[in-house]
């Protein structure tokens, strides 16, 4: 565990340098989830996520030769940023790693911010093996991401925060889990000032490793998800021990229950959230019963999403929910039956976004043409609705949307 000495040492190096992010009470997610829930928004943090505050405490303790010749980290993007913007602010040469598959906008903030940034590998393990290939080659000084004392305690600030900004203290804490460095320092926070706080970690289960490490399973198949910033096959050697010490279990959620916390967030909270951040939310809604009636605190690590991936999570999120629909409709290839198409759905409070015709379908008879209406909706029996009108009015219609898309 790290020790209190040391994360208040790590609070004080910080002081000025990084934000001290808001800690909020959500009325909404409360209602949701049937809990009392805070939520610390490290998504409005320096860079957009936790991770600059372990680079900062990391990078300010390096000599004065380490600090010359510079350093080296391997990243998704969120650590890349943060070790990016305090070597530029302290004068030291950095070069990122980035496995394959990191969204464009990381790894163009990345640059932005002065480092230099090599794209090796399909996995985080294979950019940190291509990252200590530098160390040895070049002398730089790896910076970790998660499995640093420094690393560690300039995370467990966030706990430190936490404790401060609330009149009560919490009945639980859930914290996303990558490499572990996150939840090793707030857990060290909380075991310390706030023992009675049950603590819980939060992985995807594409890689859900430090669950792995931490029940002795062997889960962890790899693969895309939208947690990018998570997404890391082997926990960490330090911060392991600290978790299984200090935490009360691990929760693992699928990617469509982390779209639908992002999403949730998004609409209910007008907060932009990463995957990654919003794993806490996930695991809190998929597990109502056991955080019923109790002040629950989630950590919103981060909120560096691409644009393009939110905007595909939203759209998903409108077909999942039934607020929009594609219905295809078998009409006669005739004048006056788009009009009368066109007419149901106004009657029927649906708002038409697009139409396509097509007419090559060749189990149709040739006197008849299928309309593809998108059509934004309330909800999907309002859908049902739609399609039992025009199925009432002599029409074929289905929708061809997958619910679950």
């Amino acid at each position: 565990m790290i020790s209190l000495e040391v994360l208040k040492r790590a609070q004080e190096t910080l002081a000025g340098k990084v934000n001290v992010t808001p800690m909020i009470y959500s009325q909404v997610l409360s209602n949701m989830s049937g809990a009392e829930v805070y939520l610390k928004l490290e998504n409005l943090q320096i860079t957009g996520s936790f991770k600059s505050r372990g680079a900062l405490v990391r990078l300010a303790s390096l000599s004065k030769e380490e600090a010359a010749k510079g350093v080296v980290a391997a990243s998704a993007g969120n650590h890349a940023q943060g070790v990016a913007y305090h070597a530029q602010n302290m004068g030291i040469p950095a070069t990122i790693v980035m496995p394959q598959g990191t969204p464009f906008n990381k790894i163009s903030k990345t640059e932005k911010l002065g480092a230099k940034v090599i794209v090796s590998g399909e996995t985080f393990i294979q950019a940190r093996n291509a990252a200590l290939d530098l160390v040895k080659s070049d002398g730089l000084t790896y910076v970790s991401p998660y499995d640093h004392e420094d690393i560690m305690a300039g995370q467990g600030v966030v706990g430190l925060e936490m404790i401060d900004q609330v009149e009560r203290p919490l009945d639980a804490i859930l914290v996303p889990i990558g490499g572990g460095g996150l939840l090793a320092g707030v857990a060290s926070a909380f075991k310390q000032l706030s023992p009675n706080t049950a603590i819980f970690g939060v992985q995807c289960d594409a890689f859900p490793s430090m669950a792995d490490s931490f029940y002795n399973q062997n889960n962890t198949k790899g693969g895309y998800t939208l947690a990018e910033g998570i997404a890391v096959k082997e926990p960490g050697e330090l911060t392991a021990p600290i978790i299984k010490e200090t935490t009360t279990d691990i929760f693992v959620v699928n990617e469509i229950q982390i779209e639908e916390a992002v999403l949730s967030l998004a609409e209910n909270q007008r907060l932009t959230v990463e995957g990654a951040g919003a794993v806490g939310l996930a695991a809190l809604l998929q597990n109502k019963e056991r955080f019923a009636g109790k002040r629950v605190g989630l950590v919103l690590s981060g909120g560096n999403i691409d644009s393009r991936i939110l905007s595909s999570v939203l759209l998903r999120g409108l077909y999942r929910d039934g607020r929009m629909a594609v219905l295809r409709i078998a009409v006669p290839d005739q004048p006056g039956h788009l009009a009368k198409i066109t007419k149901i759905m106004s009657d029927n409070g649906a708002n038409i976004v697009e139409i396509y015709h097509q007419r090559m379908f060749f189990d149709l008879s040739v006197k008849l043409t299928e309309v593809d209406v998108v059509v934004e909706t309330l909800d999907q029996d309002h859908v049902q609705r739609l399609i039992n009108q025009f199925v009432g009015e002599g029409y074929s219609c289905r929708e061809i949307s997958e619910k679950n898309a």
